[in-house]
């Protein structure tokens, strides 16, 4: 079994720094102010012949237990708790302060291994902080720089003794959002969809929204612990966090995301970082959940949230969220699903689903649309049957002439699925309507039901092969 390292200490002496460099990625925010931590992050790391999973924790500080403070101190006390092996860092330039002695005491408590790890002492202005920190007890210290690397061999040597020497083998395929390969990868097309499709490999699902949309509570109630930070206060969430989950036998890996504002009210660089963050989480999305607050839904920042979605391509499923709040229900959601065919034209068909986080309502019912969502996305329609509806649509509403010259199409294939993508071959199409395309897409996706997921349609000239009877 994969042994299991926390990160532990008080704010802004560079866990995250440390957490970055152990699974290679920029994964979690890193700022100089202290406390951008929340969430604990957990991620798969090496460290020369050493493989281990690892966690990154908010910063340790003293806090009445029902406020946020007090939260992430809980969520740092699970992770202690979980872990095989802590590393408690401290800041050597800044020495020991009053708030290290008693967190030495509390991971000493746990019984578990600890090792003093004293970041941060590149340079001569780090050695008075490493005399000091013999003081807290924890053996001896290790002199580290997780901003550039320097110590890595005395930390490999310092953990070696609790972490598992893994056996080289083949590199699996990193389930991480920002792993490049997955960005390389291939559409699927042909015998790529088998890949795609491969029913053991976690299906991908961002939930997006405004701030206080319920995000995290609806993962929590999902996965049925109390995994990630919530509470009254807007914006808790910072760090996009990822967590198993599976439904009916089927894998999924969540992505958690910070509620997410108009741009204009987005003036800090800490909140930038966690939109970006999140805006990152969609691009390698498969599904992406649009949570609406069922109370207050369609505002204008929720349709740009669609759009966005719409735009990088991922299929989308709308949950409204606090609907055990709503009074009149049958009204609402009828009402709700008239304006999306309105205020969503670029989705049309879109699912919309009630449900509630905090109750557990509903959530069969979004995981029922979101795979059905996932199966149109990944929907591949035989050139046949695409040229048997564009026969007739064209004889329906043939395109309008351009300058007195007719625009003939002659023929249309599916060139790849995710989302589907259409070519649509003919002569003068680069005079097409923009009326005209937005014709044949709508009734593609009522001819073919593909409802909500976005549709590309791309405008070639040349001949058709498939007519023989031409040279």
């Amino acid at each position: 079994m994969t042994a299991i390292v926390a990160i532990i200490g008080r704010p802004n002496v560079g866990k995250s720094t440390l957490f970055n460099r152990l699974v290679g990625k920029k994964l979690a925010l890193v700022d100089d102010r202290p406390g951008v931590t929340r969430d604990r992050r957990e991620g798969e790391a090496s460290l020369g012949h050493l493989r281990f999973n690892v966690i990154d924790t908010a910063g340790l500080e003293e806090a009445d237990k029902d406020s946020l403070l007090g939260r992430m101190r809980a969520q740092t006390e699970t992770a202690i708790a979980q872990a095989d092996v802590i590393l408690f860092m401290i800041d050597a330039r800044l020495g020991l302060t009053p708030m290290d002695q008693p967190f030495a005491d509390l991971v000493r408590k746990s019984g578990k291994p600890v090792i003093l790890l004293a970041n941060k002492a590149e340079g001569k202005k780090g050695l008075d902080g490493i005399f000091e920190s013999y003081a807290l007890g924890l053996g001896d210290p290790v002199p580290f720089s997780a901003e550039h690397g320097e110590g890595t061999s005395d930390l490999l040597e310092a953990l070696a003794p609790f972490v598992d020497v893994e056996p080289e083998e083949e590199e699996a395929f990193d389930e991480s959002y920002g792993d490049k390969r997955w960005v390389d990868a291939p559409a699927a097309v042909g015998e790529e969809d088998e890949e795609y499709n491969d029913p053991n490999k976690p299906l991908r699902v961002t939930i997006i929204g405004r701030p206080n949309a319920g995000k995290s509570t609806l993962v929590n109630r999902m996965i049925g612990e109390e995994r990630l930070l919530t509470g009254p206060e807007a914006g808790i969430t910072r760090d996009t966090i990822s967590v198993d989950y599976e439904w009916r036998g089927r894998p999924v890996k969540l992505f958690d995301t910070a509620g997410m504002r108009k741009r204009a009210r987005i003036e800090e660089k800490l909140e930038k970082m966690s939109v970006q963050d999140a805006l990152r989480a969609i691009r390698f999305a498969e599904v992406v959940v649009v949570l609406l607050d069922a109370t207050i839904p369609f505002e204008k920042q929720d349709l740009t949230l669609v759009d966005f979605t719409e735009r990088e391509g991922r299929t989308v499923v709308i949950g409204l969220n606090k609907w055990d709040l709503v009074a009149d229900k049958n009204g609402l959601l009828a009402e709700l699903k008239e304006k999306a065919k309105h205020l969503l034209a670029q989705v049309r068909g879109v699912p919309i689903v009630p449900l509630s986080g905090l109750a557990g309502e509903g959530i069969d019912r979004l995981m029922q649309a979101v795979f059905e969502s996932y199966d149109v996305w990944n929907r591949r329609i035989s050139t046949a049957r695409i040229n048997r509806w564009l026969e007739g649509v064209l004889s329906a509403h043939p395109p309008p002439a351009v300058a007195g010259r007719r625009i003939k199409i002659r023929y249309m294939t599916q060139a790849k699925a995710r989302p589907p993508t259409f070519a649509l071959f003919g002569n003068q199409l680069d005079h097409l309507p923009v009326s005209y395309t937005r014709y044949l897409v709508n009734n593609l996706r009522e001819a073919f039901e593909l409802p909500g997921t976005p549709i590309r349609l791309h405008t070639r000239g040349g001949e058709n092969p498939y007519d023989k009877g031409k040279k």
